[in-house]
């Protein structure tokens, strides 16, 4: 994602706030930043332009020697979610400097936001896909179950993309044009309108559209 800003955040919950009219908009409350540049990549070096920050500090009791050797050189403080943003000159930026809300975003922004969907484990076609399945009464032997899944005398195989049980949830999505209701400073904290993906305390990555 070339030449994008971004911060790092977690999901708090849902909650609803009211406009000048008196309408009810669901808004996802996130708490994002501030955020520690750790280190700048370059073109010239690493082959392409980017920072690397880190979000929720970590005790430093809790860090293994790499990774106290590479949060050093950044101030020393240790933190539990890293991420690349690409940038168009990373020189503008410091190692150690801090990256707030109120530097990357401002009520009205429209925004894509990515994260971990929540995990469902294995489950079947009707939860899965909404298939429909067969009759409920005592004498059907077809309830939840897949049915056909092709022919036997040709293609004689499973066609690929064929809607099947399997793992479901627990996938990287991204959610795209949410508009910023509201933005608490001082307290770091973000309203934007609709759901974002995860559940709560997940990891969220915040991209502006600039």
């Amino acid at each position: 994602m070339p030449n994008t800003k971004g911060i790092l955040g977690r999901k708090l919950g849902m909650t609803r706030v009211f406009d000048e009219n008196g309408r009810a908009i669901p808004v996802t409350v996130i708490e994002a930043g501030p955020c520690t540049i750790l280190q700048k990549k370059t073109l010239k070096k690493e082959g392409y332009d980017a920072i690397q920050i880190g979000f929720l500090e970590k005790k430093e009791s809790r860090l293994n020697k790499p990774e106290a050797g590479h949060f050093k050189r950044s101030g020393g403080k240790g933190f539990y979610y890293i991420k690349e943003f690409r940038v168009t000159d990373p020189e503008s930026y410091e190692v150690g400097q801090q990256i707030t809300l109120a530097e990357v975003l401002s009520i009205g922004d429209v925004i894509d936001i990515s994260g971990q969907t929540k995990g469902m484990g294995f489950q079947g076609v009707i939860k899965r896909h909404g298939f429909s399945g067969g009759g409920s009464g005592h004498g059907s032997n077809f309830h939840r179950a897949p049915g056909s899944i092709g022919c036997s005398a040709w293609p004689s195989r499973v066609l690929k993309g064929k809607k099947m049980p399997g793992r479901m949830g627990n996938e990287a999505v991204t959610q795209k044009n949410l508009k910023v209701i509201d933005i608490r400073n001082e307290e770091n904290v973000l309203l934007v309108r609709g759901t974002v993906p995860g559940a709560n305390n997940g990891l969220l990555n915040i991209y502006t559209k600039a």
